[in-house]
């Protein structure tokens, strides 16, 4: 800003600050508007040289330009990367496009049109089957229909309901809510209102983690601009429908992001998962019909509205709608956020839009779903990425975290890291996974320090099932899928670690 002021550009540049690119390892970035120039790694001493040759004598500066890993080529705008040419946004379509503090730009780009389509053409239910029509399917891990959740909640009476968005996010490498909350903070405003018009609701929450100052700050000022433009509060758009929205602050439980244990944190009461039925929908914040949806499932609901049902359903797979952010991390070249139609392979999503493994290494696995996913192999490298495909593979969707590791990874010591989490985020509340958790992590330190025998590979198989099957939340349910599929998958290097005592 302060170049622009000293070389009298202000009237044709501005700097405006903005969201995620999803090109994290590559910042700070500088992208000039005007013709997609992407600068990466920009340093404050930087900028005078991209005004002057840039701006003014149209120069591009080569040495901050971005270089392909694998081919060393350097490219200028966004569509010569090869880790853009495969995505599809949708969920992220405004992040690194507009300013996210400004409601202005939101509108520019369509904003609060879909409320405004439902609110004075559109009646509940039509509503209702557009999303149920749209095939979309929750994006905070559970995969249940978006529509139908929507409609238990519609049809249960009551005199006060809930709209909750759930941006708990407690997964290690994870960070796709988060993006979307600082980035385009509007959209999900906006499609918690169209929930609240659909399923009778006139108050919403945001259950949202401590630890995303930033996320907090840009929804505060988000919530503010809307009801000042009066599309949030008493009678919106001049129709009789009110909607309003608070944040809730969760303390960075993971258990939190079970929307039973989410309910009663909101509460005040300790974040805890309670039995289901009955669901949320029916008996949920308060004792009052909730509807609860994560941050990236209610970001596709206003592009639904306005392009249909039959646009959505037409990406992605049979059971699998639309498009799903995933968080790339770990041993992989573009380290980032990539937003992918459903269907694409594990092997499109690391080796043309991750750009393969760092330092030339071995690619070993992949671990999705977070910490209560599972391990990939080589051999599952061309499954077609969708709910069902995941889990019959032995791993699951989850939120989106994708964990890539190299041929120096231990997958012995991969899944103890995933279990420390597990055990140490436990509720408590339930034997099997207070107490069996515990034990399984135990097994494994014992195998790790060399101390193993062979029955311990089955012992930590059979223990495994049994939490697995008794435990009362996902949490319990899910934590030792990177044990059992580790073992499945890596049995050899769990003997090497019992039989030869060596990692």
């Amino acid at each position: 800003r302060t170049e622009i002021r000293a070389q009298g550009l202000e009237d044709i540049a501005q700097v405006m600050l903005t969201g995620c690119f999803g090109l994290c390892e590559m910042g700070p970035i500088v992208r000039v508007v005007h013709d997609d120039t992407y600068y990466i790694k920009v340093k404050p001493e930087d900028a005078k040289e991209i005004i002057e040759e840039h701006l003014v004598k149209g120069k591009k500066i080569q040495r901050l330009l971005y270089k392909d890993p694998e081919t060393k080529e350097i490219i200028a705008d966004s569509k010569g990367m090869s880790r853009y040419k495969k995505q599809v946004r949708i969920a992220l379509r405004n992040c690194g496009v507009i300013n996210p503090e400004s409601i202005n730009e939101y509108i520019a780009r369509n904003g609060y049109e879909a409320l405004g389509k439902v609110l004075t053409e559109m009646d509940p239910q039509q509503t209702i089957d557009v999303i149920k029509k749209s095939g979309l399917r929750g994006r905070g891990g559970g995969g249940f229909p978006t529509g139908v959740k929507w409609e238990l909640t519609a049809s249960s009476k009551a005199d006060k309901k809930y709209v909750v968005c759930n941006a708990d996010e407690g997964d290690p490498g994870a960070f796709m809510d988060r993006s979307i909350l600082e980035g385009d903070p509007h959209s999900v405003i906006e499609a918690m209102a169209i929930c609240g018009y659909c399923t009778g609701a006139d108050s919403g929450l945001v259950y949202i983690r401590a630890e995303y100052p930033l996320a907090i700050e840009r929804l505060k000022m988000a919530i503010k601009q809307a009801r000042e433009y009066g599309l949030l509060g008493k009678n919106i758009l001049g129709t009789d429908f009110s909607f309003d929205i608070d944040l809730r602050y969760g303390a960075g439980a993971f258990v939190c992001g079970e929307e039973t244990a989410l309910i009663h944190s909101m509460e005040g009461k300790r974040g805890e998962p309670t039995m289901k039925p009955p669901f949320p929908s029916v008996a949920g914040y308060l004792g009052k019909p909730t509807t609860v949806n994560n941050v990236e499932t209610f970001a596709n609901v206003p592009p639904i509205i306005l392009k249909g049902h039959e646009w959505f359903s037409s990406i992605g797979t049979e059971k699998s709608k639309g498009t799903k952010v995933f968080a790339l991390a770990g041993k992989i070249n573009n380290v980032g956020l990539i937003e992918v139609p459903m269907g694409i392979t594990l092997r499109e999503v690391i080796f043309e839009i991750g750009g393969g493994i760092k330092g030339g290494k071995k690619f070993k696995a992949v671990q999705t779903g977070g910490p209560s996913g599972g391990c990939l192999t080589e051999k599952h490298l061309d499954i077609p990425i969708d709910y069902d495909n995941l889990v019959a593979a032995g791993s699951m969707m989850g939120s989106g975290g994708m964990i890539v590791m190299d041929e120096d990874d231990c997958m012995v010591d991969m899944a103890k890291f995933f279990l420390e989490f597990t055990v140490d985020e436990s509720c408590g509340k339930c034997a099997p996974c207070r107490i069996g958790n515990k034990r399984l992590y135990e097994l494994l330190e014992k195998i790790t320090q060399g101390n193993g025998i062979t029955e311990d590979i089955e012992r930590l198989v059979n223990l495994g099932n049994v939490i697995k099957d008794t435990s009362l939340c996902g949490l319990g349910q899910s934590s030792p899928n990177p044990v059992l599929s580790m073992i499945k998958n890596f049995y050899h290097e769990y003997e090497a670690h019992v039989i030869d005592k060596k990692c």
